[in-house]
């Protein structure tokens, strides 16, 4: 463990409890802790969430401080989100608290994730900066700024086999979109809950001291610029926050033994997150689909494995229950990402330079697989002809369309596929431009430290 500084910026480190949002915030951590050493940083999470990541490595002056149970298990949480997200918000503001107290050395800053509902309040409580950190897109956060503008223009509420395929074009720094391109949240069962919280998130996000997102200039400029001129606080982009720091070359695992014996640019990487799933129906296209088009492929399968194993081939495939994602996207075998396209995958491929067949689930992966294929090009969509913006229902994308697409994605020789390989090339280099010393997320941090720090 290494011992605790006893001088020096201390930081308590909030996360929201789940996976996506867990791994940017201690992936911004160890680049704040690479870049000013004497920072001593406090990363908050539950008992349950202590036993998934506490054997993890991290640096040596980043401690856990862990809060009761309070929350329902992850291992259920999707059973019933809108219970799982009021806990949230109504649980554990005290046990922070009481925590924050238990605290030997005073903290010069709390970063929390904007769904932490009530940080910003404590931070005010105990006049402690607070950083809001917003790990989706800077787009994302635009739409749910601006709710207002689509209740003012008739696209909320909406029937989307009605109106979904009208244009959102008036919100400042938000690409031209169809509404049924909008986070899901906006028209899913339940929406008015999960809508209302996540929208008094947003509002207490632009009453923080700074904003952190975890996006790069280069990626999102038009959305971080009115972010920026937006919010009355400064607004810092230090993404990627993934974990790069860690080396992008291959390990010694099986499955990157299986990788260098591939051909260059020839294996499909398939995974489809850690928290929500298609259905058992769907996923049997998706696997003989991806059979059926000939193409090698890696996929991470948990819950799913019987389903998924019966596409494989010897010797061409692979089926595995976890991988060191950013490190197969970035082994020089694989040649496209087949995606839930959840905010961190989704620049982890970018980081890489692999391009996307995106499959989105719900929430902000409906954007984000909008931004992929026709915003950025860098991608194509898996889409069911549902209207209900990328997820839910009966009607499944069949087999032989999703062996279409993956053959295409595959096809690097193509007028399309060479078109797609150099943009999501050029956005590598600039992810890597951005993220490397003087880049444009490394001067935000060293700004950020440098706030923090002054205000110790």
């Amino acid at each position: 463990m290494g011992s605790q500084p006893t001088s020096g910026c201390h930081v308590v480190a909030l996360p929201y409890p789940g996976r996506g949002h867990i791994n940017p915030m201690m992936n911004l951590c160890k680049l704040l802790v690479s870049k000013k050493p004497d920072i001593l940083i406090t990363f908050v999470v539950t008992e349950e969430w202590l036993g998934f990541i506490g054997s993890e490595p991290k640096p040596a002056n980043v401690h856990f401080a862990t809060v009761p149970n309070v929350l329902p298990s992850e291992l259920h949480r999707a059973k019933n989100f809108p219970a799982f997200l009021e806990a949230i918000f109504t649980k554990l503001e005290a046990p922070v608290e009481q925590l924050l107290d238990r605290l030997e050395l005073p903290v010069a800053a709390i970063i929390a994730d904007t769904y932490i509902l009530r940080a910003v309040r404590i931070g005010k409580r105990r006049n402690i900066p607070v950083a809001t950190l917003w790990t989706m897109s800077a787009s994302v956060f635009l739409v749910f700024h601006h709710f207002e503008m689509l209740q003012q223009k008739g696209h909320f509420p909406v029937d989307l086999s009605e109106r979904g395929e009208y244009e959102v074009d008036y919100i400042p720094g938000f690409a031209r979109t169809l509404i049924t391109d909008l986070p899901t949240i906006f028209f899913r069962n339940h929406r008015q809950l999960l809508l209302g919280k996540a929208l008094e998130c947003i509002a207490g996000a632009s009453k923080a001291d700074y904003f952190l997102s975890t996006s790069f200039s280069e990626l999102e400029p038009l959305a971080l610029d009115a972010i920026r001129s937006q919010l009355s606080v400064p607004a810092y982009c230090v993404g990627p926050t993934i974990p790069f720091l860690d080396g992008d070359g291959a390990g010694d695992a099986a499955y990157f033994r299986w990788l260098d014996a591939q051909p260059i640019g020839s294996v499909l990487y398939v995974s489809l997150g850690s928290f929500l799933s298609v259905s058992d129906a769907q996923m049997e296209e998706m696997a003989a689909g991806v059979r059926d088009s000939g193409v090698r492929f890696l996929w991470v399968a948990r819950g799913e494995t019987s389903l998924v194993g019966g596409a494989r081939e010897e010797g061409a495939s692979l089926v595995v229950p976890w991988c060191e994602q950013l490190k197969v996207l970035c082994h020089p075998s694989v040649g496209g990402f087949w995606t839930h396209c959840g905010w961190n995958s989704t620049l982890e491929a970018i980081y890489a330079g692999v391009p996307m067949l995106t499959c989105p689930l719900l929430m902000d992966q409906v954007p984000n697989s909008k931004q992929i294929a026709e915003d950025w090009k860098i991608g194509l969509r898996v889409k069911k002809e549902d209207g209900g913006g990328g997820g839910g229902g009966e009607n499944l994308v069949t087999r032989q369309e999703i062996a279409r697409l993956v053959r295409k994605l595959m096809d690097a020789e193509s007028g399309e596929g060479r078109e797609m390989r150099k943009r999501a090339r050029e956005l590598r280099e600039a992810c890597r431009r951005a993220a490397a010393r003087g880049g444009s997320s490394d001067r935000n941090l060293d700004a950020f430290i440098g706030d923090i720090s002054r205000a110790d």
